[in-house]
């Protein structure tokens, strides 16, 4: 059975929450289950609990996921697939505003992509060697331990 390794990282690539889940799985549907675990611990007070921007791709690009993330206050910096632009046009002003994009913001979409090659780099994490998910997940948050330990200690 292959696994598939969801994470929400910081600005700086290191990982926040990591949701294991079957391979078939979609990446999409686990990011408002992914936000609401995360936890950022502060100096003074509660967790955060609301990042300020969510960066993804298209496949993010949902109703249901734009709409929670306006209803958190977060702002959404996702890209717009041609498919989804093709029907907001065609039913015209019932189709809603086109989505802002800030472009500028969604090149600093690229720390979670090197999060992922970063991961991908422990050969047990990219060829799942463990036989249980349960080890699997150990792994990856070993990794995400050292990672985090690797940027306290520079």
């Amino acid at each position: 059975m292959s696994t598939k390794v969801h994470q929400l990282v910081d600005g700086n690539g290191l990982p926040l929450v990591t949701v294991i889940t079957p391979g078939q799985a979609g990446d999409s549907p686990m990011l408002i289950p992914m936000l609401e675990q995360l936890r950022v611990a502060r100096d003074i007070g509660r967790p955060r609990t609301r990042p300020d921007v969510v960066r993804g791709d298209k496949a993010y690009s949902s109703r249901a996921i734009r709409s929670h993330l306006r209803g958190r206050g977060i702002k959404a910096v996702i890209p717009e697939p041609r498919d989804q632009q093709g029907h907001r046009k065609r039913r015209g002003s019932r189709g809603g505003r086109p989505v802002g994009l800030d472009a500028e913001d969604y090149r600093n979409r690229n720390v979670i992509e090197r999060r992922f090659c970063h991961t991908k780099q422990w050969r047990g994490l990219a060829t799942r060697y463990d036989k249980h998910a349960v080890t699997y997940r150990a792994a990856v948050l070993i990794h995400a331990a050292i990672s985090w330990i690797r940027t306290l200690a520079a």
